[in-house]
């Protein structure tokens, strides 16, 4: 069982990586305070970008939750 939950949480782990690395960077400084550097603030993500995003939100939470349950385990 907890060979299993190891082998579990590397998969997650690295694939939470491979999302966090295949996001599009940020514009710089000013995009972080609303400014206008690289596209005037705020914009709505759209397509690849919203499904690396979500999937790396919900990678995450899996990955907390493996660890917990390992740590239990």
């Amino acid at each position: 069982m907890e060979l299993t939950l190891s082998i579990i949480q590397i998969v997650i782990a690295l694939s939470l990586i491979t999302t966090i690395l295949l996001q599009q960077r940020g514009a710089g400084g000013a995009g972080i305070f609303g400014g206008s550097g690289g596209g005037g603030g705020y914009y709505a993500k759209r397509g690849f970008e919203k499904i690396l995003f979500t999937s790396s939100i919900i990678l995450s939470c899996l990955f907390i939750v493996t660890a917990f349950v390992n740590l239990l385990i």
